[in-house]
């Protein structure tokens, strides 16, 4: 079966990417071996009828500067429905004693906040994060575009004192950057945390950008689930594809790519059967399972494909059921929180010591916990009334001892025990207001998705100094392509900026054009 371009894998930076490539003209299909497209970007009914939880993504926060959105190239907003919810309190936290510390998009609220705990840390921020908003143009600017290769942007970054500034961050960690700057333990917590969202350990050296990059996002463009929940993406991707004649087949397994004569000529299914690409193939399979798809490569290639590490952590979920929408002792106005933290001590070297057992891959004595229940700012993901609670815990892929496969045996005991610690701030996650429970381990997320979520993480691999811009994932593969197969082509969240949702593949789609002599910018509508 004959099409332009082939996809292996229908999540959103696949299907950005082939949006994109609809929209030229291009005949455009994506197999994808589940029986529903979005990869890590789904809303479903997971446990009752009515309750509608995100299975992976929830919050959308790096997306919000790709100019697909910014600018609407490809009719998101304007023509196939996607509707982002924005709240003005991107972030907050929790304390024991249900003591609060909010970041507001609104910058001043956010500094009289922190100054509730230190005036001096409340001024230091106010500085901070108006230099990551006058940085961030800069940043976006090679966010959603092919990257270019490390040494050049290394050598660019140090022609001047901000782009210095820039590189020491980067060889740094979050950690480093924390002290470095604040005071109060809370204040730290509050804004590490944040960062470690990404998978990183607060002092994994070579993460420490994120101190700089994360508060412009918030104060700029804010952070935002679609309404009726993170699948609002996908859908809206699904809609585009299909206006633009591009199609998907679902339960559509891939096992191999076809490769003839040094070039990628389409992918093999499992069945046998086979679909012929006449320009190019885009493959979403991560960097450890490149050899599972791609035969004849190079094996230094393949060697640097197998040496990429995963990110630090990965994580642990239950999704709940609620009669009644969740009441925090804190308050109503936690409950306005897009991202939500609950920290179980007050003290930062506590917290660095529940990080500490991550890394020797043990459950924390004090887990590590975020989430928080979607309904409050969006009642059409439940029953009139009733609610759903994201319960996300970090969490080891492999338990020290034991192999991964003992997640089956203790997820249950484990969701229980995080239950307890939720309830020291939720006063009604109680067993007459839960309705019905499912819990996803790190074993449970590579399963879900064993071509990208390998090792549990779904962020693809680690965002290390060295797995970054053109050396993401390696410097073999960084380019989007892969070197000795002329016209196979990388989306992932294994690839360029990182792992979340990016909308990514919107850099595939760049190079693809540039190679194909495709002018992308009269496509995008400028």
């Amino acid at each position: 079966m004959n099409h332009d371009i082939v996809v292996m894998g229908a999540g959103h930076n696949g299907l950005v990417a082939a949006c994109y490539l609809a929209k030229a003209g291009k005949k455009v299909v994506l197999l994808e071996r589940q029986p529903w497209p979005g990869g890590g970007v789904v809303t479903q009914e997971l446990n009752t009828p009515g309750y509608r939880h995100d299975l992976h993504s929830s919050v959308h926060i790096m997306i919000q500067g790709n100019p697909m959105l910014t600018e609407d190239e490809l009719g998101l907003k304007s023509r196939f429905g996607l509707d982002y919810r924005y709240s003005d309190v991107p972030y907050a936290s929790i304390f024991p004693g249900n003591e609060t510390l909010i970041t507001y998009k609104d910058l001043d609220a956010s500094c009289a906040q922190i100054a509730r705990f230190s005036e001096r840390d409340a001024e230091t921020y106010r500085a901070f994060a108006q230099r990551s908003m006058a940085m961030l143009p800069m940043f976006v600017s090679g966010l959603y575009a092919p990257p270019l290769p490390l040494g050049p942007f290394m050598a660019m970054m140090d022609s001047s004192d901000e782009g210095r500034l820039i590189m020491d961050a980067m060889y740094r960690s979050s950690l480093d950057i924390i002290n470095q700057y604040f005071t109060d333990d809370r204040v730290k917590m509050h804004f590490l945390k944040l960062v470690t969202e990404n998978l990183q350990l607060p002092d994994d050296l070579g993460t420490g950008m994120g101190m700089f990059l994360m508060p412009g996002i918030i104060h700029t463009y804010g952070v935002s689930q679609p309404r009726g929940g993170s699948g609002g993406l996908t859908d809206a991707l699904v809609r585009c594809l299909e206006a633009y004649g591009g199609e998907i087949r679902l339960n559509a397994e891939v096992s191999q790519v076809i490769v003839e004569g040094g070039r990628a000529r389409g992918l093999r299914l499992t069945t046998g059967e086979e679909f012929r690409a006449r320009d190019a193939v885009i493959g979403s399979f991560h960097p450890h399972k490149l050899a599972d798809f791609v035969q004849g490569m190079d094996q230094g290639v393949l060697g640097r494909a197998r040496n990429v590490q995963p990110s630090s952590f990965s994580l642990f979920v239950s999704h709940y059921d609620l009669r009644q929408r969740t009441k925090y002792f804190a308050g109503d106005e936690i409950t306005r929180a897009t991202i939500l933290e609950y920290f179980h001590t007050d003290r930062l070297d506590d917290l660095l010591d529940d990080f500490d057992a991550l890394r020797r891959r043990r459950l924390p004595s004090r887990p590590i916990t975020g989430g928080g229940d979607e309904t409050h700012a969006d009642p059409s993901r439940a029953p009139a009334g009733a609610g759903i609670f994201h319960a996300i815990t970090m969490a080891p892929y492999e338990i020290a001892g034991h192999s991964a496969a003992y997640w089956d045996e203790i997820k249950e005991a484990e969701a229980d025990r995080n239950l307890g610690y939720y309830q020291r701030f939720v006063s009604n996650l109680t067993a007459d207001n839960i309705i019905a429970r499912s819990t996803w381990s790190p074993l449970d997320m590579e399963r879900s998705s064993p071509n990208s979520f390998v090792r549990g993480d779904m962020h693809g691999c680690a965002p290390f100094l060295h797995q970054t811009m053109g050396h993401r994932p390696t410097p073999d593969l960084g380019r989007l392509s892969v070197p000795g197969v002329d016209r196979l082509y990388l989306v992932g969240p294994f690839m360029h900026p990182g792992g979340g949702v990016f909308g990514a593949g919107r850099a595939t789609a760049i190079q693809m054009f540039d190679d194909m002599d495709i002018d992308f910018d009269k496509v995008a509508g400028y």
